[in-house]
């Protein structure tokens, strides 16, 4: 790294990359669990599991706006210096950093199938579901303020994740081009060719 740079992360990746994992392995946990028919039977259990998704996607979808607008309020624009971290490397070291959470959630979705089918592998395709919704709001921020909003990897937890940690003081802002992420953290769509 040059001298004074700071490494960088995309906020909104950070956000966006336990997404998918918590999305398929509950949605995984939730088909299992609904083969078994549990204590309460597969309809109490899929009802049960519907409503947690719900509450599980709006909370996940919510929890900490205000914190991060607050942050992305006085955002200063990254130094010439400040080293931007791909996308590919943000998601591989936040799945990485949660990996046996990611493990135990799952098998303990399938253990939960045989009291209440298919419930907390909802919840957890719930919690999916509202790290997109998150991302996405993000994504319509940056693009509202035309910059992308960057965190250093250094204030993050030591897992990779926690964009919006107590330890996360301010967040860092670029053009809407810079990096290989669009705005919401997704993979930048490569340009058609003529």
């Amino acid at each position: 790294m040059a001298r004074g740079g700071q490494g960088l992360a995309r906020v909104a990746v950070v956000v966006r990359a336990g997404a998918a994992p918590l999305w398929w392995l509950g949605v995984l946990a939730a088909g299992i669990g609904a083969l078994v028919p549990g204590l309460t039977g597969r309809r109490i259990g899929v009802l049960a599991g519907v409503a947690l998704f719900i509450v599980a996607t709006a909370v996940v979808a919510s929890v900490r706006r205000k914190r991060y607008a607050a942050l992305a309020g006085p955002a200063v624009r990254a130094g010439k210096h400040d080293v931007l971290q791909d996308r590919a490397v943000t998601v591989r070291n936040w799945r990485r950093g949660h990996r046996w959470w990611l493990l135990l959630a799952f098998l303990a979705a399938l253990g939960s199938a045989f009291a209440v089918p298919a419930a907390a592998g909802l919840l957890m395709a719930g919690c999916g579901a509202g790290l997109w919704l998150k991302s996405a709001w993000i994504g319509r921020r940056e693009q509202a303020d035309d910059a992308l909003l960057w965190v250093r990897v250094d204030w993050l937890a030591r897992n990779a994740g926690r964009p919006a940690g107590t330890a996360v003081r301010a967040y860092r802002s670029t053009g809407i081009a810079a990096g290989d992420a669009a705005p919401g953290g997704a993979r930048r769509k490569k340009a058609a060719l003529v």
